[in-house]
């Protein structure tokens, strides 16, 4: 199937927008407002990840792919690169940092290939760049920490086991209790710090994602917590008025609910 007409039709349809004759609201953005919306929708297709919905998955992914081809036509307009050179670069790229797949080298796991991937990022950056410059200062904290424990434990900079990892958060919680203690908001503040981090380099160490991880816990504590709003309000009382016994009587019913319907 050839797929760049319906692209092109999509170009076409952006330039219209953007053009003298087009959508007042369009013509008026730039990077800085865009920057907001295409964050937006990478957590709309998170989200439609974690439900396991496809269609709204596709729906996103328009959405998603249409902020792609605003920016690109914003540069375009600017004269720095067109949808085009978009396109050829990651194409251009994915061919020479597979060349397992593209060329005669061999890599037979997944941790080989990263491993070569990054050493050809690397090069292409002049081989000045250091190993976490790749990960981005903008991605969400707990995502970044483990983006940062992965790129350290391909050169070796790893526990060597989860045994290790739950000792280092028995002593951070222990540095935390102490912090507390003392009374110091700063000191309270880096010593969580240190604390997620830890439980997050656990996640890594694992082999579990920390964000998914944490994705799927709350939306168990939202399920759960509505829960218990509804059956209050159902008894009469709503939140804001109920003591805190009522209000743990209501979450073990919930936990309970739970784990009757799975």
């Amino acid at each position: 199937m050839d797929r760049r007409p319906q692209l092109d039709d999509l170009v076409r349809i952006m330039e219209r927008l953007r053009g003298p004759d087009g959508c007042p609201w369009d013509r008026e953005q730039d990077y800085g407002s865009l920057r907001t919306y295409l964050l937006e929708e990478c957590f709309e297709v998170a989200e439609a990840l974690d439900r396991q919905q496809p269609l709204e998955l596709c729906e996103e992914l328009g959405d998603l792919l249409f902020q792609i081809v605003f920016l690109s036509r914003l540069a375009t307009e600017e004269g720095h690169f067109t949808i085009d050179d978009v396109i050829r670069g990651i194409s251009e790229k994915l061919v020479r940092r597979h060349p397992h797949v593209f060329g005669s080298e061999v890599a037979e796991t997944a941790e080989v290939v990263a491993r070569n991937w990054e050493e050809i990022k690397r090069e292409e950056k002049g081989g000045n760049r250091r190993l976490l410059d790749s990960v981005p200062r903008s991605l969400p904290a707990l995502l970044a920490a483990q983006r940062l424990g992965e790129k350290a434990a391909q050169v070796g900079f790893e526990w060597p086991g989860p045994d290790e990892v739950l000792d280092k958060i028995e002593e951070e919680t222990r540095e935390l209790r102490d912090a507390l203690a003392d009374g110091s908001a700063e000191a309270v503040q880096g010593e969580l710090g240190d604390l997620l981090f830890a439980t997050t380099m656990l996640a890594r160490r694992l082999g579990v994602d920390a964000e998914a991880a944490l994705a799927g816990t709350n939306r168990k504590f939202r399920d759960r917590f509505s829960w218990v709003e509804a059956e209050l309000q159902r008894r009469g009382g709503k939140l804001g008025e109920a003591d805190l016994d009522t209000l743990e009587e209501l979450w073990q019913a919930a936990k309970c609910r739970e784990e009757g319907l799975n």
